[in-house]
């Protein structure tokens, strides 16, 4: 959890960094550190390494890249948290989530596909492989080669 909830889901101990208040309307990227709280309408991109909460009258329809994700209002589009995404009701989320950690709450609704658990290593990436050759004598020499994976 991020520092315990309270019964809308909303968190207890981090303190609230920025907020973007019912009512007010934002279009375009962006970035913050620390908590957000987002309970007004939001298009575009989202992107931090910190907490977003969507209150209960938030209106998101934005990319979103954050570390953790709380959902009490809207959200349509793409969603990758590091850590964890939480829907409570009456939240809603349509889009497609990326994320260790999913909660979804009786009552919130989520449409989409969700891809939990650690990310496909690149195939393009080496691997380093040791190989063990023992002589005649019974000892063995380690040698390090470096190999594709598959082959």
């Amino acid at each position: 959890m991020i520092g315990g909830k309270d019964q809308k889901g909303l968190p207890r101990t981090e303190e609230v960094n920025a907020f973007l208040g019912k009512g007010t309307t934002f279009e375009g990227k962006m970035t913050f550190e620390g908590m957000f709280r987002l309970d007004g309408k939001f298009d575009g991109e989202i992107f931090s390494g910190d907490s977003l909460i969507i209150g209960e009258t938030g209106e998101v329809n934005a990319q979103i890249n954050v570390n953790a994700l709380i959902v009490n209002g809207r959200v349509s589009g793409g969603i990758t948290a590091n850590t964890r995404v939480e829907i409570y009701p009456p939240g809603k989320v349509l889009g497609d989530i990326k994320t260790p950690i999913l909660v979804i709450s009786e009552g919130a609704i989520f449409e989409g596909h969700c891809q939990m658990g650690k990310m496909e290593t690149r195939r393009d990436e080496k691997v380093s492989v040791l190989k063990v050759k023992a002589d005649a004598e019974g000892e063995s020499e380690a040698k390090e080669t470096e190999e594709k994976p598959g082959s």
